[in-house]
């Protein structure tokens, strides 16, 4: 992989290549930015530079011994790291035991998200998360001599998924890195990563992708019509990762979208038995999927509300979506928005609890008829 690849993000490319060229790169960088921005397949392409032996300002050479190995994600030098769960076979889950998985996935495509490693993993009803073996593992990986005589390079993705213990055991690491190791840690929520870390790693902000930017590589690499791409991009609000999703019509969504009208129609005209036929049928979908159901359960309220201004250029809603909200926005308004962002805000803190999820959903249901008719 090389910049080339990489949709958009000119200057941080220039940034990076500059770090190289003047020879002031640092040991840790922690790529940081929205989701779907390039952050992870920048720090792949900037790990192939590193371990190139005759980089340019581009990337990697491509024709040296290291760009020719049989894949960049199999270099014996590059090392990953990533939140994963603990399956049965383990009492001590580490990395590697989904290491295949994960180069099958940056294999296929370097922009995806957690809820596309959840599905790969197998992990959609549980809590992935970067366990302190991780810590040890690295330890005895990188004290190995590099096998190639050069760089040793360290991808850490989503590190706020580390609890305190794991990441004051990495901070050793990154303090006193073996020679020749560089960290590369990616992440979505800078903030939640641990203090000490932070103050010890180079940021770099990765912002989200232009509209221009995503339309005019879904038209050049995907072969969309102009119109439809510039549509897209404008919904995916600065995520390439989104984007894909959307023109792939992922069926997770479509299923939240599902979900969502079936709870707005079915509390509005308070049918008490679907409404329980509704809650049960979400409590079987697992807690990270419910999670990510009531985000985007949040997001129509948002998008639902905004309709009612008439300001298309501020609204992000697909076609489907749109034809559901002229019917269903005047119902969202100043009376009740807050409430019931309040209210799904209050059911995914309750998930993430692990409070009883047909509870939840049912109680979320029933108080949706008071809201609905206050509006």
């Amino acid at each position: 992989m090389t910049f080339r690849d990489i949709i958009g993000q000119e200057e941080v490319k220039e940034h990076l290549a500059k770090l190289l060229r003047e020879k002031k790169l640092p040991h840790a960088i922690m790529f940081c930015g929205p989701k779907g921005s390039g952050k992870l397949p920048l720090a792949l392409a900037f790990a192939q530079m590193l371990l190139c032996q005759n980089p340019s300002d581009e990337g990697a050479c491509g024709t040296c011994s290291d760009c020719q190995m049989s894949s960049l994600w199999t270099h014996p030098d590059l090392h990953f790291s990533f939140p994963i769960y603990k399956g049965k076979s383990s009492d001590k889950p580490v990395s590697d035991d989904f290491l295949q998985e994960w180069r099958e996935q940056i294999s296929r495509s370097p922009y995806f998200d957690t809820e596309d490693w959840l599905e790969d993993i197998g992990a959609e009803n549980q809590q992935i998360v970067i366990y302190v073996q991780e810590s040890d593992n690295l330890q005895r990986k990188l004290a190995l001599k590099s096998s190639q005589g050069g760089r040793k390079v360290v991808i850490i993705w989503l590190p706020e998924r580390m609890n305190e213990q794991t990441g004051n055991k990495l901070l050793k690491l990154i303090e006193e890195p073996p020679v020749g190791t560089h960290f590369l840690l990616v992440s979505q929520e800078p903030d939640l990563v641990l203090g000490t870390i932070q103050s010890r790693v180079q940021r770099i902000n990765v912002p989200a992708l232009t509209e221009d930017v995503i339309s005019k590589a879904l038209q050049e690499r995907h072969s969309m019509p102009e119109e439809d791409a510039n549509l897209l991009a404008h919904i995916a609000q600065g995520s390439y990762t989104e984007a894909l999703k959307r023109m792939e019509r992922d069926s997770e969504q479509q299923l939240f979208f599902d979900l969502f009208i079936q709870l707005m129609r079915h509390s509005y005209a308070r049918r008490i038995k679907e409404m329980h036929q509704w809650s049960l049928s979400v409590a079987e979908l697992g807690r990270e999927r419910q999670k990510r159901m009531l985000e985007y359960f949040q997001q129509q309220l948002r998008e639902n509300y905004i309709y009612n201004f008439h300001k298309p250029q501020i609204n992000f809603l697909g076609r489907e979506e749109e034809n559901f909200s002229t019917r269903f926005a005047p119902f969202i308004n100043e009376r009740n928005v807050v409430g019931i962002m309040t209210e799904l805000s209050d059911a995914q803190r309750d998930i993430s609890q692990n409070v009883s999820a047909k509870m939840v959903f049912f109680d979320l249901a029933l108080k949706m008829i008071v809201l609905l008719k206050n509006g």
